[in-house]
């Protein structure tokens, strides 16, 4: 029996090969394209005899052949069973009389493919689990078992075969197309009778935050009778039985699991991970749900493909009415982005005071969900409402429009201040943060300026990253803004550190506070809390458990570590106005859940649920006057779009 260093290397041998050959390297195809070359002469003479003419290149040969190819796509099996007999696209190409001369090229390839094969079987057996990290991003689980590694490899080949057809096609290019429908949905963000009730009604939150926790109370009665019932019914058997399956770790699980990745027993962590998904559930308690999107997690770290399914939900956040939904449910539940922005528009308001204009700074603006209330707020302004400007700043989308959804905003916006008869006027700007120019701005000195930035800032880089981190660059380039108030709101959070296993076990923590909220207080069939969990939540997990380097951009800090950020910037922190506290707590009181908790620690509104500190709000101005010049060996204007 061979060794299992010997099949390791073997395996690695041999997926090497795989990956050369399906990345189209280009000294494997100069290869190739030699040995083409001396079969040219022989072959030439029959071709003429049959009347047919010969292929003036092996890119045209294999541009000839993409319908054979297509088939191969189709049928994971057959292309396997075709490798392993020695016939591959050479004797689509090749007449069958011709195979003779062909001998010493198909001697290798006969070579290579039982390569192929064998690595095949010594890869299943080393990762069991191996076969099912082709992850279905439509469900809530994987794909199921039947999904070898074999058809991941052929479906990674459909898209190699499209790029020998075309040999310059742009790949960026082709992904934005196939994304252009999600490009454009975001021009959908328009006003209309559910955006108004969500983002001005206070009788509408009132009345959903009512409901919801009716429907929370019946769930937990009949299923507190439905227990009793079956352990009345069925005895102490069951009752022994139920409470072997309840005493099920599933914590402890995880962080066995991610225990034997770090030090890669992979054959331990697939057996964890089956454990794991026997118990998770997308519709089962908070902690069968965690256990889910965790165990794809680290299913997508063992796979490599954490970053591409996590492009791929972020792509689904493109919906404005998607996105609407799962907000509204949100806001009736936990009361985090609702007391922040309440925060922040008393403090805007505060700062304006009777003043007439004022411009709003939003970085990280999204879809503008903060807005439409101050808006409304300014309409009933005594005096008149201000003039209110307002430049939203946010990344470019990938695909083919970056700048859809910051567009769509500045309409939605518009037609918000239209609706109250409130001066607008509104600049989108799609750059990284780092590379904002000053003067792009447009800022008046006769207007208040803000600075707003709500917990956008953990996608910032860190240290890790570079010693002059883009976070610091950022907070220097809003001191060099020279606001008259930074309001700064962060997501708290242990997980930014760059080893595994540590990282990992402050991701449990933290996305646990988040899951046992909404298993307190949201009906476990919701469709809009499977979309939270999923599209949301379950997607910054996933960034931060499967990605590494600057494919992992779910990097939080504490409110203590942006405190000595800010402060080193050089701005000072403004006193929390006990008004807005009071009002927040009092606001929490009345319509949720007993166990969040408010509350004001070194200068910060602080959020948390049952002691755990999630969110946190400040305020901020500059220590001294700052000219508002722009510095060009620091700032530039690069890779910044406008509107």
């Amino acid at each position: 029996m061979e060794s299992p260093e010997y099949c390791e290397i073997n395996s690695n041998m041999t997926l090497d090969y795989i990956n050369r050959l399906l990345m189209e390297d280009t000294d494997e195809k100069a290869s190739i394209y030699q040995r083409h070359d001396a079969l040219q002469a022989t072959e030439k003479p029959f071709y003429d005899i049959l009347g047919q003419a010969y292929p003036s290149s092996p890119k045209e040969t294999t541009i000839s052949t993409d319908s054979q190819i297509d088939c191969l796509q189709d049928n994971s099996s057959s292309y396997t069973k075709g490798v392993c007999s020695g016939r591959f696209v050479s004797d689509i190409l090749v007449p069958q009389g011709m195979h003779l001369v062909a001998n010493d090229w198909a001697s290798e390839r006969d070579h290579l493919s039982s390569q192929f094969q064998r690595g095949v079987e010594e890869a299943n057996k080393l990762v069991p689990s191996i076969e099912k990290l082709m992850v279905d991003l439509d469900s809530n689980g994987l794909s199921d078992s039947n999904q070898m590694i074999g058809v991941a490899i052929v479906q990674k080949s459909k898209h190699v075969c499209k790029i020998r057809s075309h040999p310059h096609v742009d790949l960026e290019l082709l992904e934005a197309r196939s994304n252009k429908h999600l490009a454009t949905s975001a021009t959908e963000t328009m006003r209309d009778e559910m955006f108004d009730s969500v983002l001005l009604c206070e009788r509408q939150l009132h009345c959903d935050a009512a409901h919801l926790k009716k429907m929370k109370e019946r769930e937990e009665s009949n299923s507190q009778q439905n227990v009793q019932s079956k352990r009345y019914g069925q005895g102490k058997v069951k009752s022994r039985g139920m409470k072997k399956e309840e005493g099920i770790d599933l914590r402890a699980l995880l962080i066995q699991c991610a225990q034997a990745i770090a030090v890669n027993n992979l054959m331990f962590a697939g057996e964890l991970l089956k454990k794991i998904r026997h118990h998770a559930s997308p519709y089962g308690d908070g902690s069968q749900r965690l256990a889910l999107y965790l165990a794809n997690a680290l299913e997508a770290r063992l796979a490599g493909t954490g970053s591409k399914m996590y492009q791929k939900l972020m792509e689904k956040r493109t919906r404005a009415t998607d996105m609407l939904k799962a907000y509204r449910l949100f806001i009736a539940v936990c009361p985090f982005a609702r007391v922040a922005y309440y925060f922040s528009n008393q403090t805007i308001a505060d700062v304006l005071n009777e003043r007439r204009k004022v411009h709003i700074i939003d970085f990280g603006i999204t879809l503008g969900f903060q807005w439409p209330s101050l808006i409304q707020r300014f309409a009933q302004r005594e005096g008149g409402p201000p003039k209110l400007r307002i430049t939203g700043i946010d990344v470019p989308q990938s695909g083919f429009r970056p700048r859809a959804m910051i567009e769509s905003t500045g309409k939605l916006l518009a037609e918000y201040a239209e609706m109250f008869n409130v001066p607008f006027q509104y600049q989108g700007i799609t750059s990284q943060w780092e590379d904002i120019c000053i003067d792009s701005l447009n800022i008046d000195n006769d207007e208040v300026l803000i600075i707003n930035c709500m917990y956008r800032t953990k996608y910032l880089g860190d240290e890790t990253e570079d010693i002059d981190c883009p976070r610091d660059r950022v907070l220097r380039i809003m001191k060099r803004i020279n606001p008259e108030a930074l309001i700064l709101g962060i997501v708290n959070g242990f997980y930014s550190s760059p080893f595994f296993l540590p990282r990992f076990r402050e991701v449990l923590f933290h996305y646990s506070s988040l899951f046992d909220m909404l298993n307190t207080t949201v009906l476990q069939s919701h469709e809009e809390r499977v979309r939270i969990e999923r599209d949301l939540i379950g997607a910054g997990a996933l960034n931060a458990v499967a990605c590494e380097g600057a494919e992992r951009i779910e990097r939080p800090e504490t409110y203590k570590q942006w405190q000595v950020r800010s402060l080193k910037a050089g701005f000072k922190q403004l006193p929390i106005n006990q008004a807005i506290l009071k009002r927040s707590i009092d606001e929490k009181n009345k319509h949720y859940h007993n166990d969040f908790v408010i509350d004001e620690d070194s200068g910060w509104m602080i959020q948390g649920w049952k002691g755990r500190v999630l969110h946190a709000v400040s305020s901020w101005k500059p220590k001294e006057s700052y000219t508002n010049q722009k510095d060009p060996s620091k700032y530039f204007c690069t890779s910044q779009l406008r509107l």
